[in-house]
């Protein structure tokens, strides 16, 4: 690990330790706070993705109304993502370990009612990415390679990784293996922040205006097994989500917040 990520990662520790230390927080707060933080990141990953549903109209989708003018599918990642978001708390409450079948039901839960054939069912056929530097294994190695994926998160060398390192490294695993037809993106973006949650982070919201920088770090670290542009990608979001907890909270009236 290169020294400036370093110094990152022990700041961003040391932020998540004040945070921590203000533990329990105001319900209503962390209530307010987790609402705006899964609607930006609902937002921001569906449009990562092409979603032409701006915030505000993703949050009318949410509260259940109908945009005009918008696809059913935009209608329908919007609502999926929250769902899936749904169930990432779930198994992160009840402190699950990661399995295949738990990122089937994930991809199951992001292609709800936009391609039932295809949710939680790995490809069954090749496919490129436009504009990446390398092409994602055969449909005939996909449970070779996802079985490869979960021996190494499982294994010690990820174990050793800083929780944001291997939540990044995680996710480009995955999208380099791009195991389903559709919605790689999307239960990546998902699994980046499961990992993160477990570790008791605020989750990482990787925004569209940074979508050049992010493929680009994507492309870099599947290409030569380089993860520090994508790891320090990832740690700027984590970074932003902790600031707008602390921010919040010093605001609180009757509410010190402790300094690590």
């Amino acid at each position: 690990m290169n020294s400036e990520l370093l110094r990152k990662l022990e700041l961003i520790d040391a932020e998540k330790t004040t945070l921590d230390l203000a533990r329990p927080l105001p319900k209503n707060t962390v209530a307010s706070l987790r609402e705006k933080l899964n609607l930006d990141w609902t937002y921001h990953s569906n449009a990562i993705e092409g979603n032409t549903l701006t915030l505000r109209e993703t949050k009318v989708v949410l509260e259940g109304i109908t945009v005009g003018g918008k696809s059913i599918r935009e209608h329908c990642e919007a609502i999926n993502h929250r769902d899936a978001i749904a169930y990432i708390e779930e198994i992160v409450s009840n402190i699950e370990p990661l399995s295949e079948w738990q990122i089937k039901t994930l991809h199951g839960l992001v292609l709800a009612k936009i391609s039932d054939e295809d949710a939680g069912r790995y490809r069954r056929e090749n496919v490129v990415i436009a504009g990446a530097s390398t092409t994602p294994p055969s449909h005939l190695h996909l449970n070779d390679e996802m079985k490869q994926l979960m021996e190494w998160y499982e294994g010690e060398s990820a174990s050793k990784l800083h929780a944001i390192e291997r939540a990044a490294e995680l996710h480009t695993r995955f999208v380099k293996i791009h195991p389903f037809i559709d919605g790689n993106g999307r239960t990546g973006r998902l699994l980046l922040n499961f990992e993160l949650m477990k570790a008791g982070y605020p989750p990482a919201v990787i925004k569209k205006e940074d979508r050049l920088a992010y493929y680009d770090a994507l492309d870099v670290a599947c290409l030569n097994g380089d993860y520090t542009a994508i790891t320090k990608l990832v740690a700027n979001a984590v970074q932003d989500s902790l600031a707008i907890y602390i921010d919040v909270l010093a605001l609180t009236p009757n509410y010190p917040l402790p300094r690590a």
